[in-house]
């Protein structure tokens, strides 16, 4: 019983081969949400997903975000309709907003685009950031992420990103990961990575929509969040399953509600200077 539940616990490490007709399903739901999105920026009102919902709903939701609370919702996003099955995958969409009061629209792009010292703020989740390469309102940003739930995992990663800015009080951005590995034995001298889509399958693919307003004396941090990860194998559930179903909730909720407090926090630091 004891080898049956170490080899239970070598299983996931396992290589889980991301499949073609996986990253063409993903592929055509990022293409069809990236659209949505162009579309939305595209008219300007409502900027924020929230001004979308119903007056009694959206009245709830900024009642939240005033009170320093988090809002977020899962979406999904339908081809002429129907669902978009993704085999051998599963896809998570996430859409979440903080209020920050008192920041302006360019100290919170400021904070933002400040990618080489994420890891002062996101730790335990982000262990390294780096910025690779900055040419105007475009970066290439290497950030090194930790998960530990059930089971521990650390995945390196490069992102292309890129800011707008709409006016003095409206700004988005998108990113797009360009290179996800996960890390044997990170930090010893044995480290290693795994080739890219043959690995253990926590996380084959990540993009964020960022939107931000300045009104009602701060500004509003919107991200919409779309992430790829394995299915769940059968039998392992109870360990795999936590992982690739929660996770992708959990991190949009820390992340936001990280970018609120760092914030509020540099916003005291200089009116104490």
């Amino acid at each position: 019983m004891v080898l049956a539940g170490l080899f239970s616990l070598a299983v996931p490490a396992n290589a889980a081969d991301l499949k073609p007709e996986t990253t063409a399903a993903y592929n055509r739901y990022l293409q069809l949400t990236e659209a949505n999105i162009d579309a939305e920026l595209a008219r300007g009102n409502p900027y924020l997903w929230i001004d979308a919902a119903p007056e009694s709903r959206r009245a709830a939701a900024y009642a939240e975000l005033r009170k320093g609370n988090l809002v977020i919702e899962r979406l999904e996003t339908l081809d002429h309709g129907k669902t978009i099955a993704v085999p051998g995958g599963l896809l998570h969409h996430w859409i979440g907003t903080v209020f920050i009061p008192g920041a302006s629209l360019a100290q919170t792009l400021e904070f933002m685009e400040d990618y080489n010292h994420k890891q002062d703020y996101f730790r335990p989740d982000i262990q390294r950031s780096k910025i690779l390469r900055h040419e105007g309102d475009d970066f290439l940003v290497n950030l090194r992420f930790y998960k530990k739930k059930v089971i521990t995992t650390v995945i390196d990663t490069d992102h292309q990103v890129h800011y707008h800015v709409v006016d003095s009080t409206h700004a988005w951005s998108r990113s797009h990961t360009t290179r996800i590995q996960e890390v044997e034995n990170p930090g010893e001298p044995t480290e290693r990575l795994e080739p890219q889509g043959h690995d253990r399958g926590f996380l084959w693919s990540m993009d964020t929509y960022w939107r931000f307003q300045e009104k009602d004396g701060g500004t509003y941090v919107e991200c919409q969040s779309l992430s790829l990860t394995r299915d769940v194998p059968t039998g392992l559930g109870w360990m795999v399953g936590p992982f690739v179903t929660s996770v992708p909730r959990e991190s949009l909720t820390f992340t936001l509600v990280t970018v609120r407090s760092a914030e509020l926090q540099r916003i005291a630091s200089h009116l104490a200077e």
